[in-house]
């Protein structure tokens, strides 16, 4: 059984969108669903950073963004290391402690920029709960490449092709693998 499902893809492809509507549809089920979503923000139709969200409490914060004074770079974004802990790391852990289904978006290089984060993404994957979240589909580093050969690990790529119907197909996997669990 594979209680570990981890989407990726080309940047822009429905990677968020496809988790978004299986977070939906696993809620609409009765599922417990927490852990957190990162979403891009824009602003006069030019992107200007990443947003957190934490699925179960609604508490906000920033990845990331253009015109971020403190944190380390990535890219043309500072990341915020106060929001990744305060909003992302808390998102998770409080999911793997009382949600039935553990979201991760994304495990990308400006999240894997906190220490804290690395761990509580450990402690989801190690955690007998379900996990459905996003790698990002270049990144190399030892914790996605360790997440990557798991036994109980499964890796979809989102494609222009099959991003309409994966809600569908997560959405079973996950409620298969509640019933073992």
């Amino acid at each position: 059984m594979k209680r570990l499902l981890f989407l990726t893809g080309a940047p822009g492809v429905g990677k968020t969108t496809v988790l978004l509507k299986t977070v939906e549809k696993l809620k609409m089920r009765g599922c417990r669903v927490g852990g957190m979503i990162s979403r891009e923000v824009r602003s006069g139709g030019e992107r200007v950073g990443f947003e957190l969200l934490d699925v179960m409490s609604g508490n906000r914060g920033w990845l990331a963004r253009v015109d971020g004074k403190e944190g380390t770079r990535v890219g043309k974004y500072r990341v915020s290391l106060e929001d990744v802990d305060g909003v992302g790391v808390e998102a998770v852990l409080d999911a793997v402690e009382g949600a039935d289904v553990v979201v991760i978006d994304e495990v990308g290089p400006m999240e894997l920029c906190s220490e804290r984060f690395r761990v509580a993404v450990e402690r989801a994957v190690e955690s007998w709960r379900i996990v459905v979240g996003v790698v990002h589909w270049k990144a190399r580093d030892k914790l996605i490449d360790e997440v990557k050969r798991r036994e109980d690990a499964e890796i979809v790529e989102v494609t222009s092709e099959n991003r309409e119907g994966l809600p569908r197909i997560l959405f079973d996997k996950v409620v298969e693998a509640l019933q073992k669990v």
